[in-house]
């Protein structure tokens, strides 16, 4: 059973963050918020996601981004069987890269 995550104090950390003008900002902020561990630890898992979705293995990933075998299996996992929000977030990404 899975811990609902739409609470009150979730809605306002989003908010907060949404309220972010550019990424110096998100630094200034994040720094604040996350230990560096943390903040590594999240671009960490996006990086894995980034990867999976480029089709590289386990193996390649592990080793560019030192990220364990159960980390990459949790990431891969999530872009199965999540909500599709890693998707999302790239082909926004790709979207602002391509009008770049």
């Amino acid at each position: 059973m899975s811990k609902n995550i739409r609470t009150p104090a979730v809605d306002q950390l989003f908010e907060a963050i949404l309220s972010l003008k550019d990424s110096e900002e998100c630094y200034i902020f994040f720094e604040d918020i996350c230990t560096i561990n943390e903040l590594l630890s999240l671009a960490q898992r996006f990086e894995v996601a980034k990867m999976l979705r480029n089709q590289k293995t386990y193996l390649e990933i592990a080793e560019k981004t030192g990220a364990s075998t159960a980390t990459i299996s949790r990431v891969n996992r999530s872009l199965n069987y999540g909500n599709d929000g890693y998707d999302m977030v790239f082909a926004r990404m790709k979207n602002i890269n391509t009008s770049k």
